[in-house]
């Protein structure tokens, strides 16, 4: 009788690199751009609204596409959809480096988003393939590890670009990276397993799922500036995108192959762990924009300055997502963490919604890392808990919509941030008029080029201003800013209230292809006899499932 082991390192870190490798260029492709978009919009002269569309529509694509690349993943072959999804992302960010205008680069942006929804939901879902959920913490810490050294390398690489070759160099960087990653997927993903069922794509319900966001971030983004919070526009948007929702809901009920099964909000561990998700999503994304901006249009830091200025918070991501992935491994518990995490996560947007232009810097380093060691905490173990609950045959969509809903979260609170910041900007800068005038006046011939700049709307370059311009920008910006973050603190509560009721269940030591495979047995005998050893349905990582193991096999099993 062969004997239990756990999942062998050799076979798992050969597969696993490959999937290591697609998320560091995905990353890196995202965070190259963040210190440098306030250069790129005032460049392509755009506005606070053009900035914020910029992030949101790649984050918007990303949420809509992940419950559908989910969902293939449980119905066809997930390395041909990963490599899929990587090539998708990299053709559409090395073809942003060309925009000459903001809707332009908007456009691509929202492209590059299909394919980051695809390598953010089929990394989860591959990962469970061969890790069990006991075995993954340590893994995790793999993944944590890369994200850190993405976003930290991301943000000063493309200062450094920005500010030495330009920033169009920044979409062009990740493709030799990319023929790399795909090369390392063809060569050590495995096949995974194919349903047997006939792949059906529920797309009543992805045009619905599409209009309901998509009108609603609209909404958000342009009401008090396009036109007015409550009138004809706010009616038909507001209005449309809870009819879409509804219709969406209708729709899910009924098909046989939706988008998002409902039926996965019965389990509480889900439905939790979705509201947490989207806190997580909102502090995130929203740090991860705001933050850059902050140090460049508040305290007049350069592209790269403002990347090496962002450090502190990648430093409690990178601290907390490694020691925490394990911990999990070791002791097997994970509720703890996601507790104490999710409570960093709203310290840290409560302190930074206190933030000003002449804040100390230590203080502002503090903030950030809470914020970065909360969500390091957070992010990829509310995965981990609705992976170890969720059905084998469900375990795409189940993982797909907790990143779905986090990146929504995101999205939403990308927009609501910037909306708010915009309005504050817009109210902050009426009310400086005296003091921006007296100013201008005082820098003579020059005074008229910045205030011909600073009536066009467009994001100003305020580290080439004078002194006496920029310490009222600076002043104006933080406000702004921090204002934005106090967004993300009440959503950060509801979390800390979600993670505290999540269901305290014991990590499983089986990989999904084993539970799938029990789950096919004949549930009222199982056990394997002497001599025999199961093998996965990809062939790549060894199944042993002794008489040790049969009770937990039959368990997971039922799920």
């Amino acid at each position: 009788m062969s004997t239990s082991t756990p999942t062998a390192p050799r076979r798992v870190l050969a597969p696993l690199s490959g999937l290591l490798l697609g998320m560091f260029v995905s990353m890196i492709a995202s965070t190259v751009v963040s210190t440098s978009l306030p250069v790129i919009i005032h460049d392509l002269q755009g506005d606070q609204g053009a900035f914020t569309w910029v992030v949101t529509a790649t984050l918007l694509t990303t949420a809509i596409s992940t419950p559908i690349w989910g969902k293939l993943a449980d119905l066809v072959n997930r390395k041909a959809l990963y490599q899929i999804a990587l090539v998708i992302f990299v053709l559409a960010t090395a073809a942003a480096g060309f925009a000459q205008d903001p809707g332009t680069l908007i456009a691509f942006r929202a492209v590059q988003g299909l394919g980051a929804g695809g390598l953010a939901a089929l990394s989860q879902v591959l990962m469970a393939d061969i890790i069990s959920p006991r075995e993954r913490g340590r893994y995790m810490g793999l993944f944590g590890a890369v994200m850190a050294v993405a976003t930290v390398g991301g943000p000063l690489l493309g200062g450094v670009i920005t500010d030495a070759f330009g920033w169009r160099w920044n979409f062009f960087v990740s493709l030799p990276i990319a023929v790399a990653a795909l090369i390392m997927v063809q060569r050590t993903l495995p096949h995974s397993s194919v349903s047997s069922r006939r792949p059906k794509i529920d797309y009543l319900g992805i045009v619905l799922l599409s209009t309901a966001v998509s009108l609603l971030l609209i909404w958000v983004t342009s009401a008090g500036s396009s036109f007015d919070w409550w009138g004809t526009e706010t009616i038909l948007m507001v209005g449309g995108a809870l009819v879409a929702a509804v219709l969406f809901v209708v729709v899910e009920l009924r098909t046989s192959e939706p988008l998002v099964p409902l039926t996965l909000f019965r389990d509480r561990t889900f439905t939790l762990a979705v509201v947490a998700s989207i806190a997580t999503g909102i502090a995130m994304f929203g740090a991860s924009v705001f933050l850059g901006q902050y140090m460049q249009m508040a305290r007049g830091a350069t592209p790269t300055e403002a990347g090496l200025m962002t450090i502190p918070m990648i430093a409690g991501l990178l601290l907390s997502s490694v020691g925490v992935g394990a911990l999990i491994t070791r002791f097997g518990h994970w509720k703890p963490y996601l507790v104490v995490g999710s409570i960093l996560l709203t310290a840290g947007a409560t302190l930074l919604s206190t933030i000003h232009y002449d804040t100390d810097f230590f203080l502002v380093s503090v903030y950030m890392f809470l914020l970065g060691a909360g969500v390091g905490m957070t992010m990829q173990n509310l995965v981990l808990a609705v992976q170890n609950t969720a059905k084998p045959s469900e375990i795409g969509v189940a993982s797909s919509g907790v990143t779905f809903f986090r990146s929504l979260g995101g999205t939403v609170g990308v927009s609501l941030m910037g909306a708010a910041l915009a309005t504050r900007v817009t109210d902050l800068f009426g009310g400086a008029q005296e003091k921006i005038v007296a100013a201008l006046t005082a820098l003579g011939p020059e005074g008229a080029t910045w205030a011909k700049q600073l009536a066009s709307g467009a994001l100003p370059r305020v580290a080439t201003m004078p002194e006496s311009l920029r310490v009222i920008v600076e002043d104006i910006y933080a406000q702004g800013i921090s204002s934005a973050f106090l967004i993300a603190v009440p959503f950060g509560v509801i979390s800390i209230l979600a993670v505290i009721f999540l269901p305290n269940r014991s990590l499983s030591t089986m990989t999904t292809s084993e539970r799938r495979q029990a789950s096919e047995a004949d549930l009222a005998t199982v056990s394997v006899p002497a001599g025999m050893d199961a093998v996965t349905a990809t062939g790549t990582v060894p199944v042993v499932a002794p008489d040790a193991r049969a009770d937990e096999a039959a368990s997971e099993a039922r799920r």
